[in-house]
């Protein structure tokens, strides 16, 4: 599915990703299984209409941050209202960490663009980040994250739920009460009946397309056919509506996931009355203070105020705006068009500006202090195959690490502007991240002798020949490659390319070992994304063995090993955020440690909003602009 970050190199992959590896897991049944594929193949030029190779800007570089462990645990004290929040009244990044024009001037239309329709409005299909972002106008789910800039908004907060849940003793039974008085936008009371419902519709094959988390963690055997099928009287047995405030779910285990997958659209409430199966994307009913007036596929959507929200029931949403117009631009273009005549306040899918359009902008003192140029939540990589001759000798993968120069790496993917150097293997926005750099990726350079020594000691003094795929209609990726080649060639690694010419070629051998075995292919050009900014979010499908598939793989590098497939079941099963969150950090130094994964750099993005805009802040959970926060008035 399409990244949660909705940035310009989102492609929805054109091979569909079943949830959990053929035959379930090795181990421990109830751990993590389903997930997203964002492999995104660095395709830019096919979505965003062109790249930004060329643009190289000195600008300051953001290291990595260090978020510390534990922080934001979701113990409901921040409750997502923005107190003692910094703001800013604008300025080139202003929106990272601040609030920009901070007000509670209620009115007027809210103008976004996007050069894509969402891949669906229906809260249980949607994919695409950018779609979840704009989905919090008009649709509530269980619970959510703070509305907050900086780490705070990486908080789960209730948001139908009247508060955190009351938790077993031994993590397997969270029960939540419902804030009472909420209602659908036709005056119809929501229930806890009503959630569960929204959460079955995600197990029905009939409206695939959304995360299948909770399809895995809830099913317990039970193979659910989804609510269409259902002939039972009790629909989901793990899910129970207790009465109409009250709702019960019961893990098999413990896992320290779960409230993040609470967040998601399949807990948001839908009434099986009203339920219109495949079309209720095209007119889902709204629960929050926005419903939909118009929507023309491909053209355009209007929301307008929903008379029947009570903001007493909603402490996160200010609902500013009296109305909310996207208007979906046919080219990358018309969108920088639209942006910088000020006929559209923001990019709502966040794409970035365009390689022309960014020059222009971040030349342009003025124009430039209305951009912000946050983190993506991507790192872009390389895959190192550790069962592929020779990579499957861990100096031999290192060997590579060292040799790669880093900054010229960056240069072919636009330079500081679009990315900051990476050390290790989780992104600066997520849970844990940290300034580690066991091989000294950051500083930019080749480190020769060191891949020398490595060389050496894998016993390929002389190098060797390692294949890697290349997706070719790709300039990015063609450059990328390139700049990887001359680097290995120092130290007598040849790197040779297999080419795949069109993108559903290019998708299907990333996710199959077979195809790679078969060419030979040892390395793989990827992004990776997360569906949630934790260590599980990204770094499991990356690196649990119980997750390698023979079809729609996403441990790449065929990561197998024991020591971080027991770190994954520690964490899993611990509740504690800061432990989890310690237990997640292990893993990425092992995994870093253990060169399977050269990471390249950490994405950025460069979004353009009109300083008209009010309450602007880059929410980390999911590294877009908040809109529901948005307000509008005048430029100051």
């Amino acid at each position: 599915g399409p990244p949660p970050s909705g940035n310009p190199y989102a492609v929805t992959p054109p091979v569909p990703y079943p949830a959990g590896p053929a035959g379930g897991p090795a181990r421990a049944p109830g751990r993590f299984r389903g997930r997203r594929l964002v492999a995104i193949a660095l395709g830019v030029a096919l979505v965003a209409g062109g790249g930004v190779t060329a643009v190289i800007l000195a600008q300051q570089d953001d290291p990595p941050a260090n978020k510390g462990q534990g922080q934001g645990k979701t113990d409901g004290k921040n409750d997502g209202k923005g107190q003692g929040t910094p703001t800013s009244t604008g300025g080139f990044n202003a929106a990272v960490g601040k609030v920009v024009n901070a007000s509670d001037r209620k009115g007027g239309t809210l103008r976004l663009v996007s050069g894509q329709d969402a891949d669906s409005w229906d809260p249980a299909r949607s994919y695409a980040g950018w779609v979840w972002n704009v989905q919090r106008l008009y649709t509530r789910t269980l619970m959510t994250y703070a509305a907050e800039p900086g780490e705070k908004g990486l908080s789960v907060v209730p948001d139908l739920a009247a508060a955190q849940p009351e938790v077993s003793a031994d993590g397997r039974t969270y029960t939540f009460k419902l804030r009472p008085g909420l209602m659908f936008e036709d005056g119809t009371p929501i229930t806890a009946a009503d959630v569960k419902y929204g959460i079955e519709r995600v197990f029905a094959p009939e409206i695939v397309g959304g995360p299948t988390y909770l399809v895995d963690v809830l099913d317990q055997k039970q193979n659910y056919p989804g609510p269409y099928k259902d002939t039972g009287s009790s629909g989901l047995r793990s899910v129970e509506a207790v009465d109409d405030l009250t709702l019960v779910f019961r893990l098999a285990e413990a896992d320290s996931r779960f409230p993040y997958l609470l967040t998601m659209g399949a807990t948001a409430p839908v009434p099986r009355q009203r339920d219109a199966a495949a079309r209720y994307e095209t007119r889902p009913l709204s629960s929050g203070p926005y419903r939909f007036d118009s929507y023309q596929p491909g053209r355009s959507l209007v929301l307008v105020r929903n008379e029947r929200w009570d903001p007493a029931t909603d402490p996160l949403r200010k609902a500013l705006p009296d109305r909310v117009e996207l208007n979906i631009a046919d080219t990358a273009a018309k969108v920088d068009e639209q942006l910088l005549a000020g006929t559209a306040d923001l990019d709502a899918s966040h794409a970035g500006l365009s390689q022309e359009t960014a020059t222009r902008v971040l030349g342009d003192p003025e124009l430039k202090a209305d951009v912000d140029n946050p983190y993506s939540g991507y790192l872009r990589m390389a895959a190192l195959i550790s069962d592929a001759a020779p990579l499957n000798n861990v100096n031999c993968r290192k060997a590579v690490v060292y040799a790669a120069g880093t900054e010229a790496l960056r240069t072919a993917r636009g330079g500081p502007a679009f990315s900051s150097l990476q050390g290790s293997m989780l992104p600066p926005t997520a849970r844990g991240a940290d300034s580690y750099d066991p091989f000294g990726l950051t500083g930019g350079k080749p480190r020769r002798e060191e891949a020398e020594k490595a060389l050496r000691a894998c016993g390929k003094p002389g190098g060797f020949t390692v294949k890697t795929a290349l997706n070719t209609g790709n300039a990015k990726d063609t450059q990328a490659v390139t700049a990887l080649q001359n680097d290995l060639k120092a130290v007598g690694i040849t790197l040779e390319i297999e080419r795949f010419d069109n993108v559903p070629a290019y998708y299907t051998a990333l996710g199959s070992p077979r195809i790679q075995k078969e060419k030979g292919i040892g390395m793989l050009m990827l992004g990776w994304g997360a569906d949630f900014p934790t260590g599980a979010g990204f770094l499991q499908p990356l690196a649990d063995s119980a997750l390698t598939r023979t079809d729609g793989n996403s441990n790449y590098a065929r990561v197998n090993d024991a020591r971080i497939d027991e770190l994954f079941d520690q964490a899993s099963t611990e509740t504690d955020e800061a432990a989890a969150t310690r237990l997640y950090q292990e893993i990425n130094h092992r995994l870093t440690d253990g060169a399977y994964y050269l990471p390249v750099v950490a994405e950025k993005n460069v979004n353009y909003r009109n300083p008209r805009l009010t309450n602007v802040y880059v929410h980390e959970a999911f590294n877009l602009v908040d809109i529901q926060a948005l307000g509008v008035g005048e430029k100051p």
